[in-house]
């Protein structure tokens, strides 16, 4: 395949979402959820990163390389959740609450990291929220998973953004009770950006990572996952043998921009680099690093 001699010729390494297309996975070198991408990226030895991923997680991969050429193979990709804050907001939110840390979801564009105190992805915001000292919390930008977080962090209060993800939202308890109703077998688990009730209902949430651990250490057959449906992709390759049912549209467009011609023509062109402030980096890195070193 071409792209496969793209990457050698240019020292290149393809990190790719469990939400991308198919044909996408199978290129990537690594897939993975927000958190493991950014393990592979503060590691990577490569000279050239392709993010096959919404913008956020480009950028990120910039903050923790900055001397790398990091790529985006298309810059249509982008996070609505990412934008719905932005820093004079936060800053006001932060004015209201002075003192309160900020714990920035890794959602959220470079210059909200860089006015944060950690990040964290879904598959270690509890264990974040409940490793700081503090009493109040601000959480941005998604409710449902700042609420996801509250579940387990009774001491803290938390003050919430009014962000969430379009696709999650869109996971509705009659989905899950329809697909269930044809599959009374079958397991739900969900992602916690979901709503409330949506997550009430399924019983169990986990990242996408934490779903695929979930899935292969379960002794059950049939799974209904209440994710973007390209992860069925992934779980199909991991778990040979189990059945999956994905909630109808479940769909993100955003990260169905990127194709595999937007892969190639990256690595051809050396195209849509992402560069970011020098002091955009240096702040938005610490709030990274102290999310990668807490751990899932």
């Amino acid at each position: 395949m071409e792209i496969v001699g793209l990457k050698e010729r240019k020292n290149a390494v393809i990190l790719g979402h469990n939400y991308q297309r198919k044909e996408v996975q199978e290129v990537s070198d690594f897939l993975g959820d927000s958190y493991g991408l950014s393990v592979q990226a503060s590691k990577t030895s490569a000279k050239v990163i392709v993010f096959c991923g919404v913008d956020f997680m480009a950028e990120s991969a910039k903050i923790l390389n900055p001397h790398k050429v990091v790529l985006h193979p298309n810059l249509k990709s982008k996070c609505p959740m990412a934008g719905m804050v932005d820093v004079k907001g936060l800053r006001e939110l932060k004015a209201e609450h002075p003192g309160a840390p900020v714990v920035s979801y890794v959602n959220t564009s470079a210059e909200v990291k860089a006015e944060s105190d950690i990040c964290c992805t879904s598959a270690n915001a509890v264990k974040i929220v409940q490793s700081l000292p503090d009493t109040k919390i601000i959480f941005v930008p998604d409710t449902n998973l700042g609420l996801y977080v509250q579940r387990y962090v009774k001491d803290k209060e938390i003050v919430f953004w009014p962000g969430y993800c379009p696709t999650h939202m869109g996971i509705k308890v009659k989905d899950l009770e329809g697909l269930k109703e044809q599959h009374p077998a079958a397991e739900i688990l969900v992602h916690p950006e979901c709503t409330p009730e949506v997550i009430d209902y399924a019983g169990l949430a986990y990242s996408t990572e934490g779903i695929i651990q979930h899935v292969k250490a379960s002794p059950k057959r049939e799974f209904i996952i209440g994710t973007e449906s390209n992860m069925l992709h992934r779980l199909a390759k991991e778990a040979p043998g189990k059945v999956f049912y994905g909630v109808p549209n479940a769909t993100c467009p955003n990260m169905r921009e990127i194709t595999l011609e937007d892969v190639r023509d990256s690595l051809v062109k050396t195209q849509h680099r992402i560069e970011l402030p020098a002091d955009i980096i240096k702040k938005a890195r610490l709030p990274l690093e102290r999310m990668l070193r807490a751990g899932r």
